[in-house]
């Protein structure tokens, strides 16, 4: 079987992890701040908490930016459930901005008239979540030039990004966001297990997502209502959560992240590869944007309906069923039943609609072979006699 994606585990990262399970900490230890430390460092922004998914991270955002009931979020159609559940979490409204047709990341089209029109009838935005599917940076500088006229604060879903750059600057280092938020998910390009980092230049937002990842305590005298009592002394001085990332998790992402750039270039690698293989005229490969270097979380194609045999569904179910388990990012959000009924429809997100009616994610992970690869690229030599079975 080969998976669309799956960890890179070394030696090392082994025994980083076995070091604190036999150090005296395995939770609220000194790995954790190693690691956010080296996160910072390599996105040359300056601060970065870490929690225990990029979920949390997602939710502890909205909240640091003030999302209460009443107020409204955008986000991508096209992602994960999280991208958008989080601004539910506050008691938000949300909606959603169609894709580019060619990034499929937030078009920058229809969120200018999207804003125009929500300006009109007083309906604007307080937190718009742009979302870098697969690896590549959305337009930040045009979103962020649309804040600055329209009042909006910014939080970058990168869960799919870290080591990725956007004009030749990290991705992470907040130059057109508020917050930004990365995912380490064991399908992720670094993991730690399940986790996730939020990263900002602003002090009191960085100060809120760290007291809110533990309950809202705090044991800093300097933040207290009162001189402590004693040196055991705490105070819960918000409503918060218990999302802390362990010291366990933290020493395999501090371990992994010193492989970071090898994992992407070696994704790289492999998407050249497809591209240059894959020269079906009724297969589409992903674009990359000269503004872009993408970290190639996901390889996504599109597959053009050209009979009952070269289509989405059976090309699917033809690699599925030779041991190839592609995989299919995203349904819409909008389409879920617990967001339809919310009132969204289809027809007003056509590009999503056709994406989703297109798209499969091939595999593509730090460690996949040239042979495993052509497996992939062989099924798609085949694909025009293929009779569906199922």
């Amino acid at each position: 079987m080969i998976p669309y994606g799956r960890q890179n585990i070394s030696e090392s990262d082994i025994q980083s992890v076995i070091n604190v399970l036999k150090s005296d900490y395995l939770t609220q230890g000194p790995v954790v701040p190693l690691f956010e430390q080296a996160v910072a460092e390599y996105c040359k922004v300056k601060y970065a908490v870490a929690v225990n998914s990029a979920t949390s991270a997602l939710h502890l955002a909205c909240l640091a930016l003030d999302v209460n009931k009443g107020d409204i979020v955008w986000t991508s159609p096209i992602s994960f459930v999280a991208s958008a559940n989080c601004a539910l979490y506050c008691g938000a409204n949300i909606d959603f901005v169609d894709i580019d047709p060619v990034t499929y990341n937030m078009s920058i089209e229809v969120l200018t008239i999207k804003l125009q029109n929500a300006k009109k009838n007083n309906l604007l935005p307080k937190v718009i979540i742009p979302v870098h599917l697969c690896g590549q940076s959305c337009d930040m500088k045009s979103i962020y030039t649309l804040s600055k006229e329209y009042g909006f604060k910014i939080i970058e879903d990168a869960s799919h990004a870290i080591g990725g750059k956007f004009m030749g600057e990290p991705i992470g280092n907040c130059k057109y966001s508020d917050i930004t938020i990365f995912s380490f998910h064991p399908v992720k390009i670094i993991t730690t297990g399940e986790g996730g980092m939020a990263t900002t230049n602003n002090l009191n937002l960085a100060a809120k997502i760290e007291l809110l990842r533990s309950h809202g305590i705090t044991r800093n005298a300097a933040e207290m209502t009162q001189t402590p009592d004693g040196p055991w002394f705490y105070q819960q001085l918000d409503l918060g959560f218990n999302y802390r990332m362990t010291d366990i998790q933290a020493a395999l992402g501090l371990s992994q992240i010193k492989r970071l750039d090898k994992f992407v270039q070696e994704r790289h690698i492999i998407a050249k590869r497809y591209n240059k293989l894959l020269t079906q005229n009724w297969i589409t490969i992903p674009w990359q944007s000269s503004d872009n270097y993408s970290s190639f979380h996901l390889y996504v194609i599109r597959v053009k309906k050209i009979n009952k045999i070269t289509n989405q569904l059976h090309i699917f179910e033809k690699l599925r069923s030779s041991g190839i388990l592609v995989n299919l990012h995203y349904i819409p959000i909008y389409k879920h039943p617990y967001y339809k009924k919310m009132g969204f429809e289809d027809k007003n997100f056509p590009e999503a609609e056709l994406y989703y009616s297109e798209a499969i994610s091939l595999p593509i992970y730090s460690g996949l072979s040239e042979s495993q690869q052509d497996q992939v690229i062989d099924c798609f030599k085949n694909c025009l006699g293929y009779q569906n079975l199922f």
